[in-house]
């Protein structure tokens, strides 16, 4: 549930979007790039991919699409001129965090390549077992729902992602496993589509980083209001709630500071300062006691003492 007013007050606002699969795309792919950093970036000028970043032998390919229904396309060949093994698409609405659990596994598996045999594990047939590319969302309580003959279909236990497995006969280009998460329309479902020949790990590692309970960071505007209310936010910045919490080494010294300019402020604190307020005591006893007299005088008039002569008329 949202713990803020709704994003039309505070549009630009950052707030902290749990669960991570219901937060959509920020816009960038700095999450999904992240991992290939240090790869070799292409930006396209013409063309709708506006950045490709590939693999040093180009074997591995990253597309950004940022202006397209299917934001991210990810392929993965024996060469760099040949027809892609597979490939992994990514739409719009897919949160780039997600995209980084595949570009993660995939610099891993190129930093492992023997150079000797120069395949790579990301060039893996896929396992045998649909179970084995998305063991990580089984292991997360994820259930069996209702599905097609020939297919499976695993649901979150929050009922708003799921996963779609095609075991029937196809082609080595078919899509057969397709990771979605929100509310059915155009800009709330967020889809990751697999084709057949993808390695199985390779999906399983995308399908765990659906299951990271980790907050995501977005601006409110970014969030489409139909799934505003399905995700928990918490806002980041001045706006944010203060936390309890045990104070500091740097508190303590702070609140002794504070304390100690408080009591100067009230009391004396130096062998002087006690010298200046007796003497200030002292001065003010000494007028009130000749107010007092003063008064005692006019009202009583008693007889004239030594030190306070008295002149008749």
């Amino acid at each position: 549930m949202s713990t803020q007013q709704p994003y039309d007050q505070h549009p630009y606002q950052e707030v902290l979007v749990s669960p991570m699969y219901l937060a959509g795309s920020n816009g960038t792919g700095d999450a999904g790039f992240a991992p290939v950093a240090r790869w070799p970036h292409h930006y396209l000028d013409e063309g709708p991919c506006q950045l490709l970043v590939t693999s040093p032998d180009q074997r591995i390919r990253i597309g950004w699409f940022g202006d397209d229904f299917e934001l991210w396309k990810i392929t993965a060949a024996e060469d760099a001129v040949s027809a892609p093994r597979w490939t992994a698409t990514f739409n719009h609405v897919t949160p780039a965090e997600i995209v980084a659990g595949l570009t993660t596994a995939l610099a891993h598996d190129y930093a492992e390549v023997d150079a000797a045999d120069g395949n790579g594990r990301f060039l893996a047939s896929p396992s045998l077992y649909w179970a084995d590319a998305v063991r990580p969302l089984t292991d997360a309580g994820w259930t069996r729902g209702a599905a097609e003959r020939g297919t499976v279909e695993l649901i979150a236990p929050d009922g708003q992602a799921g996963v779609l497995i095609d075991n029937r006969l196809s082609d080595w280009d078919d899509e057969t496993v397709t990771l979605w998460a929100g509310p059915p329309g155009w800009g709330t479902r967020a889809e990751a589509v697999f084709t057949a020949r993808t390695p199985s790990h390779l999906i399983a590692a995308t399908a765990a980083a659906m299951t990271d309970s980790a907050p995501v960071m977005r601006e409110r505007h970014q969030l489409d209001r139909k799934v505003e209310h399905l995700v928990t936010l918490t806002p980041v910045g001045p706006a944010a709630p203060q936390i309890s919490r045990a104070p500091t080494p740097l508190d303590v010294r702070r609140t002794a500071v504070a304390q100690a300019v408080h009591r100067a402020a009230r009391a004396p604190q130096t062998a002087a300062d006690l010298r200046v307020m007796a003497a200030r005591s002292r001065t003010a006893t000494s007028a009130q006691n000749r107010a007092s007299t003063s008064a005692h005088t006019l009202g009583a008039r008693p007889p004239a003492s030594p030190s306070a002569p008295r002149h008749s008329r």
